[in-house]
């Protein structure tokens, strides 16, 4: 689940609220490349008595494409890993800068309309500039500004660094962390020598319950689970009202959570 401490629209303690009223009593906080959101929601979710999984969703790049690691329970002072994230973070705002300036030969919009769109000093992203685009009239929606003005394909699209996946990958085993690559089998599959790579580093699972996937891929991807006895996890990738998606509509086994419970040494699970 997304705060709007990276590219969600609530705040981290109404995203436990939303999980609580949707019947989730376990869930996870993953914003992007941060881990600020991890105070409030703990202190939401121990207040209705839930369990806490403290998250990030580390943004890297391979082979031209985005793959984004999700990392549980890693050591938030973990040099190797902080170091990384902070670099995504930074390198984000330089992306949406020049993102904006390319977008303003042709539109009204401006760097202080993109501001006004985030809370506090979250990270800018691409959501924020959907939103002042929305806010601007010239978007109906987030899902109209990615396919339209930020799509990669488009004239306007600006790249940013993201560190390789195995290195992400290393860094979260080395912080005590759990590695689980989000929605492996939707927007464009590693392939397997890709993945066999990734295990070798470290690599604990893959999220196969989420909307993005295709039933093809995940059919694949259970060949790997199988053999190397990985973890399987859900999610609902909930992003407030920036997404369609709804607390709960997938979820992780009990079975696989205690698995991240029992494999991660890096910081400890909050529980209500």
């Amino acid at each position: 689940m997304h705060s709007d401490h990276s590219d969600g629209t609530e705040p981290p303690a109404e995203v436990m609220r939303a999980a609580y009223e949707a019947g989730v009593r376990t869930a996870a906080l993953t914003d992007h490349d941060t881990i600020t959101g991890w105070a409030a929601a703990a202190r939401a979710a121990r207040g209705r008595g839930m369990t806490f999984i403290p998250g990030a969703e580390i943004s890297t790049r391979h082979g031209g494409g985005s793959v984004h690691v999700l990392a549980y329970l890693f050591d938030p002072e973990a040099a190797r890993l902080a170091a990384l994230m902070r670099r995504v973070r930074e390198d984000r705002v330089v992306r949406a800068e020049r993102f904006v300036a390319r977008l303003a030969r042709d539109l009204p919009i401006t760097w202080d309309a993109v501001l006004e769109q985030r809370t506090g000093d979250a990270t800018v992203g691409r959501p924020h500039i959907a939103d002042a685009l929305i806010a601007q009239g010239i978007v109906a929606s987030r899902e109209e500004a990615f396919a339209r003005l930020l799509s990669p394909s488009g004239k306007y699209y600006v790249g940013h660094y993201a560190p390789s996946p195995r290195e992400v990958v290393e860094a979260i085993v080395a912080a005590g962390g759990v590695a689980i690559i989000a929605h492996p089998a939707g927007r464009g599959m590693l392939s397997d020598a890709a993945v066999t790579h990734l295990i070798d580093a470290g690599l604990a699972g893959f999220e196969l319950a989420h909307r993005e996937n295709s039933a093809e891929g995940v059919a694949h991807l259970r060949r790997f689970v199988a053999k190397h006895d990985l973890i399987v996890t859900g999610a609902s990738d909930y992003h407030g009202e920036g997404k369609p998606n709804r607390p709960g509509e997938n979820t992780t086994s009990t079975e696989m959570v205690e698995r991240i419970l029992a494999r991660a040494t890096g910081t400890e699970v909050i529980r209500g």
